[in-house]
């Protein structure tokens, strides 16, 4: 298993608290995801930027998941029987069926976990919210943050995940959707490569 003190986990960290934390202030300001007493911080400008695309890219693509209906659907059925680190474990493995992980279904993953906490809110349980991302926090650490630095780490999420958001986002031809995708990614690497190239 990766360290905890890396740079990813860091990321994957913060990340998730923010897509949580997003999701409940839409349906209250009195829930708080985290203890910032007890949370990792990012740690320069460069993991704080790369932490906002990502919340902002980790929303589009969770709310148009969302628009088809069956999230919530699953999400409702698992409501009352969310009481324990496994029970929770067993939807988060529905996400990951098929033993892919892509950094879309990552994505996915954070979001729902932000669902899963507005529908304990709205179920009056919010104490479950803590659980909810510290047992979401175990099974990063312990099924996805090996993969996510196998391959490249935060920084290499940006253009599969730029090409999710094209896809559903947009019902464009596909030429169309291959050419914005090219183009977005082109801009990421570029201001990406520019920003790093500043800083040393």
């Amino acid at each position: 298993m990766a360290c905890a003190e890396t740079s990813d986990d860091r990321v994957g960290e913060v990340l998730l608290n923010r897509v949580m934390q997003q999701q409940l202030d839409e349906v209250s300001s009195d829930v708080l995801v985290v203890d910032s007493t007890k949370t990792q911080e990012v740690e320069s400008d460069q993991e704080q930027k790369i932490v906002s695309q990502l919340a902002m890219m980790i929303r589009t693509i969770g709310d148009a998941v969302k628009k088809d209906g069956k999230l919530d659907d699953v999400i409702d059925g698992m409501v009352g029987k969310m009481t324990s680190q496994t029970s929770y474990w067993q939807l988060v493995e529905k996400v990951f069926e098929d033993s892919q992980i892509t950094w879309e279904r990552i994505a996915v993953l954070f979001y729902v976990a932000g669902r899963i906490a507005v529908k304990m809110v709205i179920a009056n349980i919010p104490q479950l919210v803590k659980d909810i991302l510290k047992w979401t926090l175990e099974y990063f650490r312990s099924k996805l943050l090996d993969w996510i630095q196998k391959h490249g780490g935060w920084m290499n999420s940006f253009a599969e995940l730029a090409r999710v958001q094209v896809e559903k986002m947009s019902p464009m031809n596909t030429w169309s959707s291959a050419f914005i995708l090219v183009f977005i990614g082109a801009i990421l690497g570029s201001v990406i490569t520019w920003k790093l190239a500043r800083r040393t």
